[in-house]
This record gives structure tokens, sequence and C-alpha cells, in this order.
């Protein structure tokens, strides 16, 4: 029985979605691509990883920890 590898790699289409992918990819955090570049130079998202020339990615789990940190700041 193989053991399921934690924490995964995301690309930044499948943390911010692409509705233009078939079939559409729904977003983990619902921002514009420049939103999201623009918070990681500010340090607001987490530092993605770079795998190779032209792959750059994101763990799983520190994508989790800023829903989990979002979701502390929740207006009521």
């Amino acid at each position: 029985m193989k053991e399921e590898i934690n924490p995964r790699f995301l690309r930044l289409k499948h943390i911010i979605g692409d509705y233009k992918a078939s079939p559409p990819i729904q977003p983990i955090i619902p921002v514009a691509k420049s939103t999201w570049w623009d918070g990681v130079k500010k340090g607001k998202y987490p530092k993605p990883y770079k795998i190779g020339k032209n792959t750059t990615v994101w763990r799983s789990d520190e994508i989790q920890a800023l829903v989990d940190d979002l979701c502390k700041n929740r207006v009521d």
C-alpha cells in the first residue's frame, strides 16, 4: 500500500484558480495574479519554490496555513 505524499506542490493556477482551463480550476484563494505576486513580494503570501526553469510551486501545507490564518481574521 502506497502512502500519500504530504505536503504536495501547488502551481499558481491551483491556488488562484484558472477559469480558462478545461475543466475550470476553482480558486483556493480568489485573488488576481498580480495581487498574488504583490503579496508574495510584500511577505503577505508564502514564498515560492523554483523547481525548474519554468516551474514555480508552493507547498500545500503553507497554503493551508495561509488559509487558516486568513480565516482567523473573519469579519462577522
